[in-house]
């Protein structure tokens, strides 16, 4: 479903490393808004849903709720560190467009 390459699987233990209670894992979902219609989010989460995807990679796990699972199908995410900042990129094949700040897609 999703691919989660090395530097997000660190990014995203360091995350759960930090956090003030154990998590479940962290929460990738998409949702309504943005400048072109559709954004990412994520979240740490306590437990997972009912009808989450739930992706094991190398001891991380990503959780997709239901709705937001057919936008991500195929999507790989990563995370980068370059003169702009850190976070974390979205490389989705689903997205037929998207805006100019990169965090919006359609």
């Amino acid at each position: 479903m999703i691919e989660i390459t090395p530097a997000a699987r660190d990014a995203i233990r360091t995350a759960i490393a930090g956090a003030a209670q154990p998590v479940a894992g962290l929460r990738v979902m998409v949702q309504t808004g943005g400048c072109a219609g559709l954004k990412y989010g994520m979240a740490l989460e306590l437990d997972a849903a009912p009808g989450d995807a739930v992706i094991e990679s190398d001891g991380v796990t990503v959780l997709v709720d239901a709705e937001s699972q057919a936008h991500l199908q195929g999507a790989t995410i990563d995370f980068v560190s370059n003169l702009e900042g850190a976070g974390f990129v979205f490389d989705n094949p689903n997205a037929t467009s998207s805006c100019g700040c990169g965090k919006s897609f359609c």
